[in-house]
C-alpha cells in the first residue's frame, strides 16, 4: 500500500515530466511572492502532489536531493533534478559580489527617530532591511520611540520618513491612539490621516504574535508597508514558557520567529523595530545588573541593539551596544509631550 501512495497517475506523471522539457526558468518575481505553480512544467495537479509529499515551498524543493523527490513524487530521477535546478534557479541562490551588495545597500531607507543625536547614534535612523532591538526598564523610552518612529515613517524621504506606512504589534497593551494624535498635532501633520496608516494587531500569545508577523507580508505587498514596530518582542515568550524545561522550545520558536522578522526585513526592505524587556542580573556586584531578556537568540538575530535607561527629568540615554558597522557610543535625548527631541 505504501508503494500505491507515491505512485501517480498518468496525468500527474506527464505534468511532472514536463519539467524536464522546460529549458528556460519562468521570469523572476520577489521570492516571497513564488509559489510551486510557477515551476516550469509544473501545473495545479503536479504541485499538489510535491505538496502533499511535504514540499510546501520553492525553497524546500531547491534544497532537496533528486533521490528525494523521485522516491516522494514517484518520478525519475532525471525529471526530479530537472525541477530542482529550476526552483534554484528562480531562488537565484547563487553568490554575489559585494560590489553587488553594495548596490543593494542604497536601497536601504533610514527613518528618523526625532532626535538628531539618537539618530547620529544609529547611522541616521532605524534602518530598513534590519531589525532594530531597544531594551531597558520600563519607562526608558522603548514603546515612546516605537510611537514615533509610527508617525515618522510617513514623513517624506526629505524630511526623514519613507513615505510609507506601519504594521504595530502590540503585546502589552501598550498602543494609545491619543499618544499617536499627540505626535501627528506636534508636527502639522493630519492625526486622521496618520492613524489610518498604521496597522495596529493585539497579540493574546506567543503563536498569535508569530501568525501576525506571517501576515504581515500581504499587508506589506498591498499597502507600501515600511516599517513594523513588535511591542514587545518577550513578554508573551516569557509568559508561555516558564522555567528552565521549557527554555529550549521557547528559544527555538523565539529563533524562528527573529528569522522570520528578518526576512520580511530582508524582502521587502522594510524596517524592523522590536522593544525587549529587562532583567536584573543576580550575579552582578558590580556595575549595571540589567541586562535584556531573550538570550543570545536575540542577540544575534538583532542587528542593531539599544540599551536605554531614565536620566534626569525627560532625559533618557541611549547606548547602542550591537552594531554590524557602527561604533559603540552614548546619546541623551529628551521625551516629551510632543515627542522625541534633542
Amino acid at each position: 500500500m505504501a508503494f500505491k501512495k507515491k505512485k501517480t497517475t498518468e496525468e500527474e506523471m506527464q505534468e511532472l515530466q514536463g519539467a524536464a522539457e522546460a529549458v528556460e526558468p519562468a521570469e523572476k518575481k520577489n521570492p516571497e511572492d513564488l509559489t510551486m505553480e510557477d515551476l516550469p512544467g509544473i501545473g495545479p495537479k503536479g504541485a499538489q502532489k510535491l505538496k502533499e509529499a511535504g514540499y510546501s515551498e520553492l525553497i524546500s524543493v531547491a534544497a532537496a536531493s533528486p533521490g528525494e523527490i523521485s522516491a516522494a513524487c514517484g518520478i525519475s530521477t532525471a525529471t526530479a533534478e530537472k525541477i530542482i535546478q529550476s526552483a534554484r534557479s528562480m531562488l537565484d541562490m547563487g553568490f554575489k559580489t559585494a560590489a553587488d551588495l553594495q548596490e543593494r545597500r542604497k536601497e536601504v531607507g533610514k527613518i528618523t527617530t526625532g532626535s538628531k543625536s539618537l539618530d547620529a547614534l544609529l547611522g541616521g535612523g532605524i534602518e530598513t532591511q534590519a531589525i532594530t532591538e531597544a531594551f531597558g526598564q520600563f519607562g526608558s523610552g522603548k514603546s515612546q520611540i516605537g510611537f514615533q518612529a509610527a508617525v515618522n515613517v510617513q514623513l517624506p524621504k526629505g524630511e526623514g520618513g519613507l513615505n510609507g506606512r506601519c504594521i504595530f504589534i502590540d503585546t502589552e497593551s501598550t498602543f494609545r491612539p491619543e499618544r499617536i494624535t499627540q505626535l501627528a498635532e506636534a508636527k502639522g501633520l493630519d492625526p486622521k490621516k496618520i492613524l489610518k496608516n498604521i496597522f495596529i494587531a493585539k497579540a493574546y500569545n506567543s503563536d498569535h504574535q508569530i501568525v501576525l508577523a506571517e501576515k504581515a507580508k500581504e499587508l506589506i505587498k498591498e499597502h507600501n508597508v515600511k516599517l513594523i514596530v513588535v511591542d514587545s518582542l518577550m513578554s508573551h515568550f516569557r509568559s508561555d514558557y516558564s522555567g528552565r524545561g521549557e527554555l529550549a522550545p521557547r528559544q527555538q520558536k523565539l529563533n524562528r520567529h527573529m528569522h522570520a522578522l528578518q526576512k520580511l526585513a530582508d524582502t521587502y526592505n522594510v524596517a524592523i523595530y522590536v522593544t525587549n524587556q529587562a532583567m536584573a542580573r543576580p550575579d552582578m556586584m558590580f556595575g549595571d545588573p540589567t541586562t535584556h531578556v531573550g538570550g543570545n537568540i536575540v542577540a544575534h538575530a538583532s542587528t542593531f541593539r539599544l540599551y536605554l535607561r531614565k536620566s534626569k527629568a525627560n532625559t533618557r540615554i541611549a547606548r547602542l551596544i550591537d552594531s554590524p558597522n557602527l561604533p559603540e557610543g552614548e546619546a541623551v535625548f529628551t521625551l516629551t509631550e510632543k515627542g522625541i527631541s534633542d
